[in-house]
């Protein structure tokens, strides 16, 4: 059974920074996509960020480019979103995902997802 369990969320002033973590179990994903997703309420749901599991190569979407950065553990099969100088727009759930297609942007290319953590960023 495939599992993306995210963690790591929290509540953070405005400038600061977060580590979330996305822990996968249940297959290999050593060729998949793994990306970071995030929803704010009443919003639809946005790309953040991307990686090639097996090259590194990484995405992001413009708004987070130079504040955020995804990694992997390949020891621990874990991916993370290092995100700084957080801003309120920032507020969101945060989703893991994973794909077994190159690298994408488009939420509906995803096939396993996680449960989501929230993160809020005050002012």
């Amino acid at each position: 059974q495939v599992q993306l369990v995210e963690s790591g969320g929290g509540l953070v002033q405005a400038g600061g920074s977060l580590r979330l973590s996305c822990a996968a179990s249940g297959r290999t994903f050593s060729s998949y996509t793994m990306g970071w997703f995030r929803q704010a309420p009443g919003k639809e749901r946005e790309f953040v960020a991307a990686m090639s599991w097996r090259h590194g190569s990484t995405y992001y979407a413009d708004s987070v480019k130079d504040r955020f950065t995804i990694s992997r553990d390949n020891a621990r099969n874990t991916v993370y979103l290092q995100m700084n100088g957080l801003k309120p727009e920032d507020t969101a759930v945060y989703y893991c995902a994973a794909t077994p297609q190159g690298v994408t942007r488009s939420s509906r290319d995803y096939i396993y997802w996680g449960q989501g953590t929230q993160v809020t960023v005050s002012s």
